[in-house]
């Protein structure tokens, strides 16, 4: 595409009419990114009942909000997306789009970067402006390093992960433009399409937005386990992960899976259980204020990034700490 520096455009996934988290915190990002360079903050979300998304979107920073109010757009799917955000693209003309680095972000923003002949970067965790271009940092080498990547090409696509950004305080009384969007979208050029969609039971406190966690992997000796944790998560209000390990053995679901190829958190608490500390679950979880981790091996790995540490068998531990929890809120 053609050089053009009209600010950020951020796609703000909705999930039953409402924007996810990581939408908000991308929003804050491309405030702060069109402060340094200029331009303006142009939001952008799919979707179905999206009548009051366009003031709530304004008051978490969007100049700009663009609504595409359609049936076809209740969930998510790349082929449906992508005329409608190639089109909107082009007509802002951006200098950096915004993803979310979901399961959604991850498989939108490479097609639409390919769509429009340009370049993407997945997993960025910050941007900055360096002589007037965007430098993205993301992990590289299984979170053992970051490296900064830069592009030639405009717009700069690029994923952003959860809890990487902090959303702005809302407010409600800002003001934006707000416009209703036609989708161009020829149903008849859709190749693929969904038959069924599952949905897993999902309780409690989401798990990118707890703000306390608990951690399950093989040291909890099998699926039993989790139910521990899920206790513990019940008592202190909190949400249950796993790492990659636990996942692919189907002690829990893969939803709750930690980690490089998982999801990130950032909570005040992250206490890891029977997990070995390998890079890739730490770049899905380093960013926890503070990580107490309890493993049966004295020199795991987990030990280095965490602030307390118990050395012993969690099944033993683990139901002695339930029973201290329970005396303290009695």
């Amino acid at each position: 595409m053609t050089e053009s520096n009209n600010g950020v455009l951020v796609v703000v996934e909705m999930v039953e009419s409402q924007p996810i988290d990581l939408g908000l915190e991308m929003l804050a990002l491309a405030r702060r990114l069109t402060d340094s360079m200029g331009g303006t903050v142009t939001a952008v979300a799919f979707g179905t009942g999206l009548e009051t998304t366009g003031k709530m979107l304004t008051a978490y920073g969007a100049d700009q909000v663009l609504i595409n109010d359609n049936s076809i757009f209740a969930n998510f799917h790349a082929e449906a997306w992508l005329p409608d955000l190639s089109k909107i693209v082009a007509e802002v003309a951006p200098a950096i789009v915004l993803i979310g680095h979901s399961l959604s972000g991850t498989d939108l923003a490479p097609r639409l970067a390919f769509r429009l002949d340009v370049d993407v970067a997945t997993g960025c965790e910050s941007i900055d402006i360096v002589n007037g271009r965007p430098h993205m940092t993301r992990s590289c080498f299984g979170g053992l390093a970051r490296e900064v990547v830069t592009f030639n090409k405009t717009p700069a696509v690029a994923t952003i992960r959860s809890k990487t950004q902090e959303p702005l305080t809302p407010i409600m009384e800002r003001v934006g433009e707000v416009k209703q969007v036609s989708s161009i979208l020829d149903v008849n050029s859709i190749r693929t399409r969904v038959v069924n969609r599952e949905r897993e039971k999902a309780d409690g406190v989401k798990l990118e937005s707890a703000k306390i966690v608990i951690g399950g992997g093989l040291g909890l000796g099998g699926p039993e386990g989790f139910n521990t944790l899920h206790e513990i998560a019940e008592l202190v209000d909190g949400a249950v992960g796993a790492s990659r390990a636990a996942c692919d053995l189907d002690w829990c679901p893969r939803s709750y899976q930690i980690g490089l190829t998982g999801r990130t958190v950032a909570p005040e608490l992250y206490l890891a259980v029977g997990i070995s500390g390998a890079s890739h679950h730490m770049a899905g979880c380093g960013n926890s204020k503070t990580i107490v981790s309890i493993n049966s091996d004295p020199d795991a790995a987990i030990f280095k990034s965490s602030s307390f540490g118990i050395v012993g068998n969690s099944q033993e531990i683990m139901p002695a700490l339930v029973e201290e929890i329970r005396k303290l809120k009695a």
